[in-house]
Formats: C-alpha cells, sequence, structure tokens
C-alpha cells in the first residue's frame, strides 16, 4: 500500500452539532471515507495486508486544528523540543505556571500537550504548575506515528528532567500510560485517569471495527503489535498495571463515552488498592475534559 494513501497527518475538521459528535468515536469522526474503502477491499482480498493496514493506521494519530479553547495555554506556556533518549525521537514540553508544585498531564491518542487546558487553568488557579507534552507524531511534535511505549518513556524521561511530580493525570491513552509508569516506579503521591481504556484486546476490536474491519483481523493487528514489540500488549492494559499501583487514584468516566465503554473503569476501579471512582453522566470521552464538576472533584482530590 503506498505511503500517500495513509497520509493523515492533515487538519481535518467536521461541522456538527457538539451532541453529535460526543456519540461518534475518535475513528469515526476523523477516519476519510476513502481509507475505510481501501479496508473494505483489503478486508475482502487479503486478510495480512488488510492486518498491517489496519496496523499502520493504528500507530498514526490524526492531527488536527488547535481549538479555540487550548489557544490561551498554547500562547502562555513555555514550550521546549526536547529529545527522548530512549526512543530518539522529539517531543514537544509545556511547561504551564510557575509554582514549585507540579503535576504532569498526559493526553490521549491524537491529542497535544494542550488537551487538558481547562484542568491545567484549574490546577494553575489552585497554586500548582503543569508538565505536559506533545507525544511524537502528536500536535507540534514531528514525526507520523507513535505508540504507547513512547508514551510512557516520554513520562518517565519528564520524570527525570523536571520531576518530582506530585501527581499525575491522564486521558484516554495517557491514564494507561500513567498506569504503567506508577507500576515501573515513577513516585508520585497521587493518579488521576479520565476515559481509559482496560484491555488492548478490546481497543483493537473497537478500532477495527469502526475501520469496519472484522474480529479476524484485529486478532492478526494484535498478534502482529505483539510479535514486533516482542511482550503481550495486554501487559499494558490498565487493570494490569492497576494492580501493581497502591497510591490514592481517582478514576472518572463517563457513561456515554463511546471511545472507551464505561465498564473499563469499573475494571480498572476493583484492581486499584486505594481508588475512588467518579462516573459522569452526558460528557462524552473529550468533553469531560471541561466539565465543571469534574474539575472541581479533581482540584478538590489533589488538595485532600
Amino acid at each position: 500500500m503506498k505511503p500517500e494513501f495513509l497520509n493523515l497527518q492533515t487538519s481535518f475538521s467536521i461541522t456538527m452539532t457538539k451532541a453529535k459528535k460526543d456519540q461518534l468515536s475518535v475513528q469515526q469522526l476523523l477516519i476519510p471515507d476513502y481509507i475505510r474503502y481501501i479496508a473494505k477491499i483489503l478486508r475482502k482480498t487479503s486478510p495480512f495486508l488488510a492486518s498491517r493496514f489496519a496496523a499502520r493506521l493504528f500507530l498514526t494519530p490524526f492531527k488536527y486544528k488547535l481549538p479555540k479553547r487550548e489557544k490561551k495555554m498554547d500562547r502562555n506556556s513555555v514550550q521546549t523540543i526536547l529529545k527522548v533518549p530512549a526512543f530518539g525521537k522529539e517531543i514537544v514540553v509545556y511547561h504551564y505556571g510557575d509554582s514549585p508544585h507540579k503535576i504532569l498531564l498526559v493526553h490521549g491518542w491524537s491529542g497535544r500537550g494542550t488537551q487538558l487546558s481547562y484542568i491545567a487553568e484549574a490546577l494553575v488557579h489552585a497554586g500548582y504548575s503543569t508538565i505536559s507534552f506533545d507525544a511524537p507524531g502528536h500536535g507540534k511534535a514531528p514525526g507520523k506515528s507513535s505508540i504507547m511505549t513512547e508514551f510512557i518513556e516520554s513520562i518517565h524521561f519528564l520524570d527525570k528532567e523536571f520531576g518530582p511530580f506530585e501527581a499525575a493525570i491522564g486521558h484516554s491513552l495517557g491514564g494507561m500510560a500513567s498506569l504503567r509508569a506508577v507500576k515501573e516506579g515513577m513516585k508520585i503521591n497521587k493518579l488521576i485517569i479520565i476515559g481509559t481504556a482496560n484491555s488492548v484486546t478490546h481497543i483493537t476490536h473497537e478500532f477495527n471495527e469502526n475501520l469496519g474491519m472484522n474480529k479476524a483481523i484485529a486478532d492478526r493487528m494484535k498478534a502482529y503489535f505483539d510479535e514486533k514489540f516482542g511482550e503481550n500488549m495486554n501487559n499494558y492494559s490498565g487493570a494490569v498495571s492497576a494492580e501493581a499501583v497502591k497510591i490514592p487514584t481517582l478514576v472518572i468516566h463517563d457513561k456515554q463515552d463511546v471511545d472507551v465503554h464505561v465498564s473499563s473503569a469499573y475494571e480498572i476501579d476493583r484492581a486499584l488498592e486505594n481508588s475512588e471512582l467518579m462516573i459522569t453522566e452526558g460528557q462524552g470521552h473529550r468533553r469531560i475534559l471541561g466539565d465543571k464538576k469534574v474539575i472541581n472533584k479533581i482540584t478538590t482530590f489533589l488538595a485532600d
């Protein structure tokens, strides 16, 4: 398959109501129709090529225009481009606020360092500063691909360079990566995860379903990743990492999250030793990051 068919590194916008957007997953919103058409043909003609096509797409974040709500943080943060030695790629680091009490913010797939801007604003107002980043291939960071292991290594790198952090807040994939980083030894006092998935296998199935593929192709793709990275990727699942996390952890999830089913929150919560669960309704996977009740809960949880 020629690379130009997989070039998703362009800005993409859809004119529709917020309510309609909340009913669609990121893949449904951003994967162009011609990509689905190619996927459909490959599904019928070559399951092997279909699985490799899906795998490449799975590792390719979508880029889009900076939303208005993130512009203040983007404008007022100190930004630095740094190379992460563990994998040799560059990330863009955002330092927002000037307090010595620092919180690490970790965006989700196809997000960026300003994705948690409303939360960052509240944290700065509460006396904290935040460190966040654009993962490889995300936001302003160079590259066209990434994977969760690069998120995790970026967290460890930032912890070494700017830590210690008092807490970390991760959204979606950023939550899974944060759980894993704590399991691997990152020292923080508290952890907050929002809209975080549990099973890597479930994620691959959801992705392929949104792409128009089937379970068999999803399983092929998962097996390819296991072989490529030399480990069963289910070891990175949220609840697996959560079993080793002993610090107070706040798990936040919305009932109407179409990107990550709310069952993941309950599974991760059960695996955690010291957790609190907040289930919202009507906020979806993305708008939850700007919900006033959620932000108030976060600042209260950190202050207790």
